[in-house]
């Protein structure tokens, strides 16, 4: 089962790479199973139809959302119709939308979570432990894919920990900061973060000259995405069909030219 995950789709110019990229991904590493994580897609913020039917006509088979999953509000009319959108498990409002979506390739089930950090995150409902462990007893799966939309990198090393004997494959999503500790624990792929795909000259996707008038001067500001091109940040994962273990990981990072 070979896995491609694309983080943290960013405005215009990180769809506009995944567009872009997403072919040659593709050629490359042939996978089975293409996730992105659309939760700041428009805008910055959330996502919309228009967004989501993109992605469902660029081939990607699930799509995760994040802390800005219903920041607009045009989310309510379609997410529980869009059969390709999951949100986090354990963050309120938890009767809206789906956590895990579970999806048949090469005669296995592969089920595709999303779950919510706890630590320094608004509107989270229970412990990501605690969620996990009601979605694996309540689903039954071949292969599990986790995306963890979290901010501390501790809390993310200790699910992996917690859950790499049941699980083949925890990426971590959120701080749009992709770190560089790929590695395959007990047959679990791990990434505390992917990164985004968003801008390259920003601060994380938003625009730089903005954001130092609001930390430097302490003027308000409006949340403004950068127009600047985008890096492309992403996971590539080939799990064993056989043994169920994640046999081989890396790192993808596309930048452009500056």
């Amino acid at each position: 089962m070979k896995v491609l995950f694309i983080g943290d789709i960013v405005g215009k110019s990180g769809r506009n790479a995944l567009r872009e990229h997403l072919p040659f991904l593709r050629e490359k590493y042939q996978p089975d199973i293409v996730i992105v994580n659309g939760e700041n897609s428009a805008h910055g913020k959330g996502i919309t139809r228009k967004i989501y039917d993109l992605f469902v006509e660029l081939g990607v088979d699930c799509v995760t959302l994040g802390n800005h999953a219903f920041s607009k509000d045009n989310i309510l009319t379609f997410i529980n119709s869009a059969d390709r959108l999951i949100r986090p498990a354990n963050m309120f409002p938890a009767s809206i939308g789906k956590p895990y979506l579970i999806i048949e390739k090469n005669d296995l089930k592969v089920g595709i979570y999303n779950i919510y950090g706890s630590i320094f995150m608004d509107n989270c409902t229970e412990s990501p432990f605690s969620a996990m462990d009601k979605l694996i007893d309540n689903t039954d799966c071949d292969i599990r894919i986790v995306d963890f939309h979290g901010e501390a990198t501790s809390e993310k090393q200790a699910f992996m920990h917690y859950f790499k004997d049941r699980v083949q494959l925890i990426v971590g999503t959120h701080t749009h900061v992709q770190t560089a500790d790929e590695d395959i624990f007990d047959g679990c792929g791990y990434l505390t973060d992917v990164g985004m795909t968003g801008p390259y000259l920003s601060v994380l996707g938003r625009d730089v000259d903005e954001v130092l008038d609001m930390m430097v001067s302490g003027e308000k500001t409006r949340y403004t995405v950068s127009e600047n091109p985008a890096i492309l940040c992403g996971l590539f994962c080939e799990i064993s069909d056989s043994e169920k273990k994640a046999k081989f990981i890396e790192r993808i990072q596309i930048k452009p030219e500056c």
